[in-house]
C-alpha cells in the first residue's frame, strides 16, 4: 500500500529554501536573448542555471535536503541514484557539508558526468542498466546502512529548493506570458509551478518532455507511457514521475508537450552558436518546443529555464557539425569520374572556382556501382547555404561530371 503523500510546499516553503541557500548556490542571471527571439519569433529570456558550478540547477534542492538532515542523519550519510545532475549536486554539497555519500547512476550515463561525480569526492557506483535499477539499488543501500535517501524529484524539500528559480525568474526578469519548464520526474516544475501560480497566476506553465519519454504526459492523461530509445535529453529521461510531482504538476501545469530528437538537437546547437552557451539535451528542452511549434508562442514573452550544460564535449561537436550539414553549410557529393590524369584537379578547380572550400575527399576504385575504367570521389565542401550548394554542383554538372548529394534534402 502507498505511503500518504507529504505536504505540498507553500510560497513561503520556498522563500525559506531561498533563504538558505544564499550565498551558497549561485543567484543566476535571467537575461534576454534576442537572437533566439529572432529566430523563434518570440521575446525570449533564458535563465542560466548552467552556470552553477556543477552546471545544473539541482544544486537548489540537493543542498536544501541536505540542510534539512539533523546531526545523526548527516553522520549516517546519503545515498542518491542519478544519471548525472542530481549526482554531481549532492556530491558537491554532501563533501562541502562534510557529509558521506554513496551515489548509484546507470550504466549509460556519459562519462563526463560519472567523472564529474567522483571529482566531487562522492563514492560513485556505476550499476544498473535504467534509472529503474538504480533507484532498486540504491534504495537497498539505504535500507542496509542506515544512509539517508535522497531522492532526485520527489521530495518536498527538492521540490522547494528548485523553487528557487521561479522566485528569482519572476524577481529578476521581464513579466512573462509563459515559462517553458523541462519535465523528467517533476521536480524542477513542480516547485517552479507553485512559486509562479502565487506570485503571477497569468503566466502559462509548460512542461516539456521528449517524444521517447513521455511519461507526465502519460500520467496526466492516466494511460501507460511508452519510454525507451537513445534520446539526446537523458538528464529527463524518466519512466516513473513521482507520485507527489504528478498532482503538483495535475494542478498547477497549464499543459506538458512532448518535443522530438530534431528539435532538441537543433536547440542545444542554438544555445552554442547563437547563445555562445552550453546546454545539454535536458537543459534545451524548452527552446526545442518553441522551434517545434513557433506558431503558438509567437510575439509572446517566454522564459526558458537553460536547466543543464553537461553535455559530452564530443556529442557538442557532432551536433554542430550536423546543423552545418543540415542548413547546406557542409554538403557531401559522390561523383563518378574517368581514371584518368587531371580530373580531381578539374574538380578541385572547379568547386574553387565557385568559392566552396574542400573539407575532405574519399577517392574510391572498387565500388561495383563504378565502371572498371572509372572511378568514384566523395567530397565534403563548405558553402554558404542551400543556393550557394546548388550552384557548384550545377558548375560540376556543367563539366560533364554525374553528381549526387549524400545529404541534404536530395539524399
Amino acid at each position: 500500500m502507498d505511503q500518504p503523500l507529504p505536504p505540498i510546499p507553500t510560497l513561503d516553503d520556498i522563500r525559506d529554501a531561498a533563504k538558505l541557500i544564499a550565498g551558497e548556490v549561485l543567484r543566476t542571471p535571467i537575461l534576454p536573448a534576442p537572437r533566439l527571439s529572432k529566430l523563434t519569433g518570440a521575446h525570449i529570456a533564458v535563465k542560466y542555471e548552467n552556470l552553477q558550478v556543477t552546471a545544473s540547477f539541482k544544486e537548489r534542492g540537493a543542498l536544501v535536503k541536505l540542510l534539512s538532515l539533523d546531526a545523526a542523519e548527516r553522520r549516517a550519510g546519503v545515498v542518491a541514484m542519478s544519471a548525472g545532475n542530481h549526482a554531481q549536486a549532492v556530491a558537491y554539497h554532501a563533501a562541502r557539508l562534510g557529509i558521506p555519500a554513496t551515489i548509484v547512476m546507470p550504466k549509460t550515463t556519459p562519462f563526463v558526468k560519472v567523472e564529474a561525480t567522483r571529482s566531487f569526492g562522492a563514492r560513485v557506483l556505476v550499476e544498473g542498466d535504467t534509472l529503474v535499477e538504480c533507484h532498486a539499488i540504491a534504495s537497498g543501500i539505504a535500507d542496509t546502512t542506515g544512509a539517508v535517501w535522497v531522492h532526485p524529484y520527489d521530495d518536498p524539500h527538492v521540490i522547494r529548493g528548485q523553487g528557487t528559480i521561479a522566485l528569482e525568474m519572476l524577481e529578476d526578469g521581464p513579466p512573462l506570458d509563459v515559462l517553458l519548464v523541462p519535465i523528467g520526474g517533476g521536480g524542477l516544475i513542480s516547485g517552479i509551478a507553485i512559486a509562479t501560480r502565487a506570485l503571477s497566476p497569468d503566466t502559462e506553465i509548460i512542461g516539456v518532455e521528449t517524444e521517447l519519454y513521455p511519461s507526465m504526459r502519460a500520467a496526466l492523461d492516466g494511460t501507460e507511457a511508452r519510454c525507451g530509445g537513445n534520446t539526446l535529453a537523458e538528464g529527463i529521461a524518466v519512466k516513473e514521475v513521482g507520485r507527489l510531482t504528478r498532482e503538483i504538476v495535475r494542478t498547477h501545469v497549464d499543459d506538458v508537450v512532448l518535443v522530438p530528437e530534431s528539435a532538441i538537437e537543433r536547440a542545444v546547437n542554438a544555445y552554442l552558436t547563437l547563445q555562445k552557451t552550453m546546454a545539454e539535451g535536458a537543459g534545451a528542452a524548452g527552446l526545442a518546443a518553441l522551434l517545434a511549434d513557433p506558431d503558438r508562442f509567437a510575439g509572446r514573452s517566454v522564459g526558458l529555464v537553460l536547466c543543464g550544460g553537461n553535455i559530452d564535449p564530443r556529442l557538442a561537436a557532432s551536433i554542430m557539425v550536423r546543423e552545418l550539414a543540415r542548413s547546406e553549410h557542409i554538403v557531401g557529393v559522390r561523383i563518378v569520374i574517368p581514371d584518368r590524369p587531371g580530373v580531381l584537379g578539374d574538380i578541385a578547380a572547379t568547386i574553387g572556382a565557385k568559392g566552396g572550400n574542400i573539407l575532405e575527399v574519399l577517392h574510391h576504385r572498387t565500388l561495383l556501382s563504378v565502371p572498371a575504367k572509372g572511378a568514384s570521389v566523395d567530397v565534403t565542401i563548405e558553402t554558404h547555404g542551400h543556393d550557394h550548394a546548388a550552384e557548384i554542383v550545377a558548375a560540376l554538372e556543367e563539366r560533364g561530371y554525374a553528381v549526387r548529394r549524400l545529404d541534404g534534402p536530395e539524399a
